[in-house]
């Protein structure tokens, strides 16, 4: 990196032009149909750079001096419509920085830090969604091992990752909580993945998992700890749960059909880009608020949650909009705005449902609801 940890500005500038310079190689697919090929090339290129571990926190928990780098760069790729947050620099880096061993240390941050290696997140289940709690893949300890058996859905990208980030049940555990975090290889004999096509061309995963050996040395904290690790993780993760840049490229590329089609002297088109862009700019501001949190150290869960629930409406209203003028080859076309219309139908519902985000709230600002 050779912008200086103060300049921001100067940072987004490097990072556009590192986007600038793909060109044609930049393909919308990419931001909304997973982590693999041309995003796992694009990864490398970050981590050459030393960009993949701006956010990497101190091994004592500190917010590094570049977290909001590392905002900076995932929004200029999320307006790019280049790449999301990567998996294994985010939630996996930062919960083994702090909480690894030094062997897991060594084994997996200098790949994760070049983009090398690969994870995918094994935490839902059939009977296992919104309530994790109920996950029922357990892990049978055999001496120096695990024995893991079970299934896990709706796993995005495990057909093209080096190992699954596996929240499970370790059997055994004398009282208390049993839910485990296990590191398991995904070329290991036992696993099967199996494919689950989605309307919008995305291809999701279940992932069978029968008797696969997982070395103890391959839990992520102790028995009983997954809970702890899996809120911690989220917590310094949050300020990236909705990207800005994101939904103003949703606008500009809605704006830019209209002008295309001569709909922008339509006053019932202009009254709905008015309120559209009230939308996104109360998203740029409620994403600025969530990362002053975090830079700051504090929780920003609440912050996090308004951002998720103004941005996910935005971006629905947004392709909403397009239809409405009349955008109706959106289900069959493969530019900007059709990928848009696909992919938004799934706003509300991942990373955390609207109903979740709105407990969320109800929890942090009031004190209401249970766990």
């Amino acid at each position: 990196m050779t912008a200086e940890p103060g300049d921001v500005e100067a940072f987004r500038a490097e990072v556009r032009a590192l986007l600038d310079g793909m060109g044609d190689a930049l393909d919308p697919r990419q931001f909304f149909h997973g982590r693999g090929g041309a995003t796992r090339d694009l990864y490398r290129e970050l981590g050459r750079r030393g960009w993949l571990s701006l956010g990497w926190p101190g091994e004592d928990g500190a917010v590094p001096a570049t977290l909001a780098h590392e905002f900076a760069l995932w929004d200029e790729l999320a307006h790019a419509r280049a790449a999301r947050p990567d998996l294994a620099a985010g939630i996996v880096a930062k919960t083994l920085v702090v909480h690894g061993t030094e062997y897991q240390k060594a084994r997996f941050l200098p790949g994760i830090a070049l983009g090398d290696v690969s994870f995918a997140l094994g935490y839902s289940e059939p009977e296992a969604g919104s309530d994790l709690r109920a996950v029922r893949t357990r892990a049978v300890r055999d001496g120096d091992v695990y024995r893991v058996t079970g299934e896990k859905r709706w796993t995005s990208d495990a057909h093209h990752s080096d190992y699954l980030w596996l929240l499970c049940r370790a059997e055994g555990v004398a009282g208390g909580d049993p839910h485990t975090l296990l590191i398991l290889d995904l070329r290991a004999p036992g696993v099967d993945i199996r494919p689950i096509e989605t309307i919008d061309g995305h291809r999701l995963n279940e992932v069978f998992l029968d008797g696969v050996v997982v070395p103890v040395t391959d839990r992520v904290g102790a028995e009983g700890q997954a809970w702890s690790l899996i809120r911690e993780a989220l917590a310094v993760e949050r300020h990236l749960m909705v990207l800005p840049g994101r939904v103003r490229r949703d606008l500009e590329s809605l704006l830019g059909w209209a002008r295309e089609h001569g709909f922008l002297g339509d006053p019932l088109l202009l009254d709905r880009v008015e309120q559209l862009t009230v939308d996104v700019q109360a998203v740029e501001v409620l994403a600025a608020e969530a990362l002053a949190r975090a830079l700051d150290g504090a929780d920003c869960t609440a912050e996090a949650a308004r951002v998720k629930l103004v941005g996910s409406r935005a971006t629905q209203e947004i392709a909403r909009a397009a239809l409405e003028l009349g955008y109706l080859e959106a289900t069959r076309r493969d530019d900007d705005l059709a990928f848009l219309w696909r992919e938004s139908m799934m706003e509300t519902l991942a990373g955390g449902s609207s109903e979740i985000m709105r407990g969320v709230l109800a929890r942090a600002e009031f004190g209401l609801g249970g766990r």
